[in-house]
C-alpha cells in the first residue's frame, strides 16, 4: 500500500489501514520506545498509546510537512520521553531485577534490526558523520538537545545547527528516493 493511499484511509478511520500501519511499523516504533523507556511493559504501554494517539490524530498530519513514519516517530519520541518522566516509571526502574534487564537488551537488538530493514539506516548513511550521530542520539536514543550537549560535551547552538542541518539533507534525500 502507498503511504498517500495509506494516509487517505487512515484519514477515514479505515480500521484495517490501522492494521496494516500497526503491522509494518509498530516494530521501528517499539525500538524508539524502547531505547528510550528501557522497560519492557513500560514500552508496550507507550506503544498503545502512541498508536492511539496517531488513530485519534491523523487529521492533524500534512504530508507536505514530512513523511507518516517520522510523523510517527516525533509522537512516540515525545510519548516516550513522557513517560521516562514519569513517577510510575522512576518507581518501577528501582525495583527492576538483572532478568528484565537483559531481556530489555534483547528486545532493543531486535528493535534495531527492524529499524533497520526499513531503510532509515541507509538514509542515515548519506549524512555527515555530525550530523548522523545527531540524529541517531536525538531520534533513536532519546536524548533531549541539551542532553546530547551536556554528555558529549558539544555546544548547544553546535547540536542544533547539526540537527538543522542534517533535518534539510534528509528532506532532499527522501524527495529524491
Amino acid at each position: 500500500m502507498s503511504e498517500n493511499e495509506l494516509v487517505s484511509r487512515l484519514k477515514s478511520r479505515d480500521r484495517r489501514a490501522l492494521e496494516y500501519l500497526y503491522d509494518h511499523y509498530s516494530g521501528a516504533i517499539y525500538g524508539v520506545i524502547n531505547r528510550i523507556v528501557r522497560t519492557e511493559s513500560a514500552s508496550e504501554e507507550v506503544l498503545q498509546d502512541v498508536f492511539l494517539r496517531i488513530w485519534d490524530r491523523m487529521h492533524d498530519y500534512d504530508p507536505n510537512k514530512g513523511r507518516l513514519f517520522t510523523w510517527m516517530l516525533r509522537i512516540a519520541r515525545n510519548q516516550a520521553i513522557d513517560k521516562t518522566r514519569s513517577k510510575e516509571l522512576m518507581n518501577e526502574r528501582k525495583s527492576k531485577d538483572l532478568d528484565n534487564f537483559v531481556d530489555s537488551t534483547d528486545s532493543a537488538t531486535f528493535v534495531e534490526q527492524k529499524t533497520e530493514s526499513i531503510g532509515v539506516a541507509e538514509i542515515l548513511n548519506d549524512l555527515s558523520a555530525e550530523q548522523k550521530f545527531v540524529v541517531e542520539y536525538l531520534y533513536f536514543k532519546g536524548y533531549s538537545q541539551s542532553e546530547l550537549a551536556e554528555e558529549f560535551n558539544i555546544p548547544l547552538g553546535t547540536v542544533k545547527t547539526r540537527l538543522r542541518l542534517a533535518m534539510k539533507e534528509l528532506r532532499s534525500l527522501i524527495k529524491v528516493v
